[in-house]
C-alpha cells in the first residue's frame, strides 16, 4: 500500500481502472524519476477535451494496443500529464479533476485553487 499524498494531503485514491490509468498502469496517479510527463492529475474525461487534444497532435481517442492503450471516451478517468492539463485549463477545455485522485505533485505545476475550481463535487462522482 502506498502512502502518496493527494492534493487535499489525504491519502492517494485510485483514479480509474477501466481503462487500467496510471503512468504503471496500476489506475493511481502515482508518479517517479521516471515519468518526465508528470502524470498526476486525475481527470474525468469530457468530448471537448479528448477533441482540444486530438488538435494538439495527442490523440487520447484511437486505440493503440501496442502501448495497452484501449483509447479514451468521455466519462472515462485517466492520470494526465499535469502540465497538459494546465495548458487546458488556461484555454478554457480543462477535464474535471477528482481531487482525491490527483497526486500532490501536481502542485508542483498547478496551484490547489485551480485544481479545486475544475474539481468534481462529491455528488457529481459515480456511486456518490
Amino acid at each position: 500500500m502506498s502512502d502518496a499524498r493527494n492534493v487535499l494531503g489525504t491519502l492517494l485514491q485510485v483514479c480509474g481502472v477501466s481503462p487500467m490509468t496510471g503512468f504503471v498502469r496500476d489506475g493511481i496517479c502515482h508518479t517517479g524519476q521516471e515519468d518526465i510527463g508528470s502524470h498526476t492529475v486525475c481527470v474525468q474525461m469530457t468530448d471537448a477535451f479528448l477533441q482540444y487534444s486530438l488538435s494538439r497532435g495527442n490523440d487520447l481517442v484511437s486505440p493503440a494496443p501496442e502501448y495497452d492503450f484501449p483509447g479514451l471516451k468521455e466519462g472515462d478517468r485517466w492520470c494526465m500529464c499535469a502540465s497538459r492539463w494546465l495548458a487546458a485549463a488556461e484555454d478554457g477545455v480543462a477535464p474535471p479533476v477528482i481531487l482525491e485522485a490527483t497526486h500532490i505533485r501536481a502542485l508542483q505545476v498547478t496551484t490547489l485553487a485551480d485544481l479545486q475550481y475544475h474539481g468534481l463535487r462529491a455528488k457529481e462522482l459515480p456511486g456518490a
